[in-house]
């Protein structure tokens, strides 16, 4: 008899165990998803993250600039000034005017769109008003504005001439989109 209770009280102990491995597996399965289930969030937060950093990113490459002719508007109340730089004898093109300045002693040769004048420092030249769209991703327009170019003659030295110009816009424009209109041969510094 007490064989067979001590086999019962083994047999017992080694269902307890069983039991008990199970519950302590179960446990653990249960833990490992709960965290595996936070893991899997931070990860899809994370990707999104990028996803949202890369579509800016090729956004911002991407923006260009369509600028066309118009017929002058009364009002162009947005002004920003920067210095600027020419190289001489080199053709600029702002949105789709071309420029040419060539220095001869103290005087200079402005060629805009064919259109030549001579200048001394002080003297003033305007472009003709034109409309300039800056789309991005080739169909979203992030800008619609008319602008207007105007050049002070400062001066020049080293082979470049240097002018205060003035953009009058008919909106407000952010100085990064401002940019993508102006080549970075004319070195425009705001002022």
């Amino acid at each position: 008899m007490d064989d067979i209770t001590s086999r019962d009280d083994e047999k017992g102990r080694e269902l307890a165990r069983e039991k008990g491995r199970k519950e302590g597996q179960e446990e653990e399965r249960a833990r490992e998803k709960r965290k595996g289930s936070l893991g899997t969030r931070i990860k899809i937060v994370i990707s999104l993250v990028v996803l949202v950093i890369i579509v800016a990113g090729v956004a911002f490459l991407m923006i260009s600039v369509s600028v066309t002719n118009v017929s002058p508007t009364d009002s162009l109340p947005f002004t920003t000034t920067y210095g600027v730089s020419f190289p001489e004898g080199q053709t600029i093109t702002i949105g789709n005017t071309h420029i040419n300045v060539l220095s001869y002693q103290n005087e200079l040769i402005s060629d805009i769109d064919g259109n030549r004048e001579k200048l001394v420092v002080g003297d003033d030249r305007s472009m003709l008003e034109r409309r300039a769209v800056i789309t991005t991703l080739g169909a979203i327009t992030l800008m619609d504005t008319n602008f207007q170019i105007n050049l002070k003659y400062k001066g020049d030295r080293d082979n470049r001439a240097y002018f205060d110009m003035a953009v009058h816009t008919s909106r407000q424009v952010p100085d990064m989109l401002l940019r993508q209109l102006l080549p970075r041969e004319i070195d425009a510094r705001p002022i």
